[in-house]
């Protein structure tokens, strides 16, 4: 059972206004990562609020889909996305195998891209999977169980690069041949950039 948690606790310092509750296509930016994951069918997903926690579980609540839930990170102030992660990991079943760890601020993920991850994991196993583009690595990854007390237990100050950087020799790459894995929203900029390229 693979479960994807959602990064969604942000504080949109640089775009000025809640970002994930901005309109993309006919929906939300975070209603738009929901519904390429739910696409992609993973098993299980787990929106991790912070920030704007009112609008952002209203914006998922109204996508409608089975088997996503919310969970909020109380430290969302610290602006740390691996204290998200925390949260998310938290929530999580017994039963669950891996996680596909996604930004909500990525609306252009892929589902071709997400289905390739999951399929990947499903079929060889692997510890850390890891998308990369022109050599650049991205989001979303899978990481399995039997990694995520190195990710409960990092000190203080940690970030998910930081753990990325410690399990290096654990990662498989998989090439893509899309830079959407590279991109998230964080001005006003970028999302007037991609929402005109979406359309």
């Amino acid at each position: 059972m693979i479960s994807a948690v959602v990064l969604a606790a942000g504080l949109s310092t640089r775009m000025g206004s809640p970002k994930l509750i901005l309109p993309w296509g006919s929906t939300t930016v975070i209603g738009q990562v929901v519904a390429t994951l739910a696409q992609a069918q993973v098993d299980d997903i787990v929106v991790v609020t912070g920030a704007a926690r009112t609008e952002v579980e209203a914006a998922v609540g109204q996508e409608r889909w089975e088997g996503v839930r919310t969970v909020f990170n109380p430290r969302y102030a610290e602006d740390n996305m691996l204290v998200s992660l925390q949260a998310g990991i938290a929530a999580l079943g017994g039963q669950v195998d891996a996680m596909l760890v996604a930004l909500g601020d990525q609306p252009q993920i892929e589902f071709e891209v997400v289905r390739l991850l999951v399929d990947t994991y499903r079929t060889e196993g692997h510890p850390l999977i890891v998308p990369s583009f022109r050599m650049r690595r991205g989001h979303p990854w899978v990481v399995a169980r039997a990694l995520w007390p190195d990710l409960l237990s990092a000190p203080a100050g940690s970030t998910m690069r930081d753990f990325l950087l410690a399990h290096t020799g654990q990662i498989t790459y998989i090439a893509v041949s899309s830079p959407s894995i590279l991109r998230d929203l964080d001005t006003p900029e970028d999302y007037a950039r991609d929402r005109t390229a979406s359309q």
